[in-house]
């Protein structure tokens, strides 16, 4: 295998990967450090509190979302992208995993050095539009939903995000209760899973940071009986309340470009019972390692098949299509690929 020069552009938001919630950091370190692995020289540009294989350059001691006088985050961003771009002789290929916003379009015709980017939301259609007076700037997609989203762009792959099947370790046997993990916004559907919870006599348990619209909305429904609320958990918690889950619930009213929760619950060997939006259907194989239904009434009355599903076989399955090599391998072959269409261009020129 050929050896690859690669920089990795994180995020500069919180360590890679996160102490606790941050599904693009914790993304990104189980990618750079799967590429060490495979005898590659890596550069990770990130906060100084991360920790990887891979040769870490930094230029912001911590994230902005623990330094508030890192403002505006945009630049702050940008900054961590430019030191990259700055070094780009350095490198075969730089990837920018863009958490909202693919500035990395604006260098690529600044270094000969191939500029990737992945997205890690849905983007809306007047970004694409703006995005595609690079038409041919390299993406990867998250998921199928999400490419489709980027027509008219260079998608070059389509590349499912993978989990640490290590740390999210297999529990046979769950606890009495359902489990809503994420960021407590509309969107994600946490008024909806408490409906489920209510209208089935479940117990929830609700994990995600307090936020405004926890405090407005969703406390005045905790009653810390029926529906409990956990805070935000570490990487050891969350694999805790994953595991312990009878099923993870995922109610969501937005599309979502992946849905890493969804992978997360998987390999713990937890079910899932979502809403088909987004990348749902493309992530959860229904029936096998959840249920994907059009609506919260269908979920509702789909709920006890989900709840019944062979865990065993739900954590397989999770391995075989979520497991960390498949997602390198898959990465490793677009970096070479653009690689060489580059040096190729080089000669020609």
């Amino acid at each position: 295998m050929k050896q690859l020069r690669i920089a990795v552009v994180a995020p500069v938001a919180q360590a890679v990967p996160p102490a606790k919630s941050g599904s693009v950091e914790s993304v990104t370190a189980l990618l750079t450090d799967g590429l060490v692995d495979r005898g590659h020289d890596v550069t990770l540009f990130a906060t100084a509190t991360s920790v990887t294989s891979a040769r870490l350059h930094a230029i912001f001691e911590r994230g902005y979302h623990e330094d508030t006088s890192m403002w505006p985050w945009e630049l702050c961003e940008l900054f961590n992208l430019a030191a990259a771009i700055e070094r780009a002789g350095a490198f075969d290929l730089i990837h920018h995993q863009a958490e909202y916003t693919p500035t990395g379009l604006a260098y690529t015709r600044v270094t000969s050095t191939p500029v990737l980017q992945t997205l890690h939301h849905a983007p809306t259609t007047p970004e694409v539009a703006l995005w595609s007076r690079y038409p041919d700037a390299p993406f990867v997609a998250v998921s199928r939903a999400q490419a489709d989203l980027l027509t008219g762009l260079n998608v070059v792959a389509t590349i499912h995000h993978a989990v640490d099947t290590v740390t999210l370790a297999f529990q046979p046997e769950p606890d009495d209760y359902l489990l809503f993990l994420g960021r407590f916004t509309a969107g994600k559907g946490v008024q909806a899973a408490i409906e489920v919870a209510r209208r089935t006599g479940q117990r929830l348990i609700l994990a995600a940071a307090e936020n405004d619209y926890f405090r407005k909305v969703v406390a005045p429904l905790v009653d810390g009986q029926q529906i409990v609320y956990a805070g935000e958990v570490d990487q050891a918690g969350k694999a805790e309340l994953l595991g312990g889950a009878r099923a993870l619930l995922y109610p969501v009213q937005d599309e979502e470009p992946f849905g890493l929760v969804l992978t997360e619950a998987m390999s713990c060997g937890t079910p899932v019972a979502a809403l088909d939006q987004g990348a749902v259907s493309e992530v959860v194989d229904d029936g096998v390692t959840g249920g994907v239904f059009a609506s919260l009434d269908a979920l509702i009355d789909g709920l006890p098949e989900v709840l019944a599903l062979d865990r065993a076989r739900v954590r397989a399955r999770a391995v075989d299509r979520f497991g960390r090599d498949r997602m390198v391998d898959a990465h490793v072959e677009v970096y070479t690929r653009l690689v060489d269409l580059s040096r190729r261009a080089e000669r020609t020129a």
